[in-house]
């Protein structure tokens, strides 16, 4: 979805506020995985934690985006509900894993 969305940003934003929007979308899956590769649940928790800072920087790249008109308020709402989705989520993993329920 991010990948489709920042290809209709200016091609002048190629090196500069795409690149940013995809390495963040990028960072969150990442950082999803190599939590998940983590033995110990203050490490998993950890990376978890990194996914949602990640996250939360790509709502606000792509809200920038819709500022400065490169971004529909459709595509910037169908992210931002998927983006909510996703942040929840990965909240509530961090929170279980320093509960010591996930290992």
């Amino acid at each position: 979805m991010i990948y489709s969305i920042t290809r209709k940003f200016p091609v002048t934003e190629k090196y500069g506020l795409v690149n940013q929007v995809n390495r963040c979308a990028i960072s969150v899956v990442s950082n999803i995985a190599e939590g998940s590769g983590r033995t110990s649940a203050k490490d998993q928790a950890h990376f978890y934690q990194i996914a949602f800072s990640s996250i939360i920087e790509l709502l606000t790249q792509l809200i920038i985006g819709n500022d400065l008109v490169y971004l529909s308020e459709t595509d910037l709402n169908n992210a931002r509900s998927l983006i909510e989705k996703i942040s929840n989520k990965l909240n509530t993993l961090r929170k279980k894993c320093l509960e010591g329920l996930i290992r």
